[in-house]
């Protein structure tokens, strides 16, 4: 696992690519997926932010705050655009921030109420993705028509990512052709 400042060392454009799609509303927009006490998924919305030096959300005494304070995993996607399909993905283990003064500054940036029984959690990283499409999923007439480029990025330590640089790591199962921490591209025709 990686913190956000070690992601977007390793792959800028895949970091600023994320980066865009979660605040392309200005605020940051994403739904949270965490690990209920059953092991069932929980799906939420949040406000995540990302600074230069970490990617943090504020989470209000509730499901998905218990999920992460009991078990870490996530998973973060950003929010739908009005106008494409494009799509972000991060996936790891969330871990509380305590320092008081890092507390403060991002509650101040990110607009944190004290009056409210939120605690902050940074996400590090284990793997990221963003998929870019040439035109909407569903083009009127053209149901499907258009093609995906998606590119994935899995943290040097990860355990799915090590040994063989071939290590299947994408959800289409593919081989990458390069080793751990290197961004690779998976292209779809249409």
């Amino acid at each position: 696992m990686v913190t956000w400042a070690e992601f977007a060392e390793a792959a800028p454009e895949l970091a600023e690519a994320i980066r865009d799609l979660v605040h392309q509303f200005g605020q940051g927009f994403g739904f949270l997926a965490t690990v209920r006490r059953d092991g069932g998924p929980r799906v939420h919305p949040v406000s995540p932010v990302i600074t230069d030096d970490g990617l943090f959300c504020f989470l209000i005494d509730s499901p998905k705050r218990h999920d992460l304070e009991r078990d870490g995993r996530y998973a973060l996607h950003s929010f739908p655009a009005d106008d494409r399909d494009d799509e972000a993905y991060l996936a790891g283990h969330a871990i509380p921030v305590r320092d008081r003064g890092r507390l403060a500054r991002l509650a101040q940036l990110g607009r944190a109420a004290g009056t409210v029984d939120w605690h902050l959690f940074e996400f590090l990283i284990d793997a990221a993705m963003v998929g870019r499409r040439d035109r909407p999923a569903v083009t009127p007439g053209r149901p499907g028509a258009g093609s995906a480029h998606i590119t994935v990025w899995r943290a040097p330590n990860d355990p799915t990512a090590s040994g063989s640089p071939t290590a299947p790591c994408s959800p289409t199962g593919l081989d990458r052709t390069t080793g751990p921490g290197a961004p690779f591209t998976i292209m779809e025709a249409p």
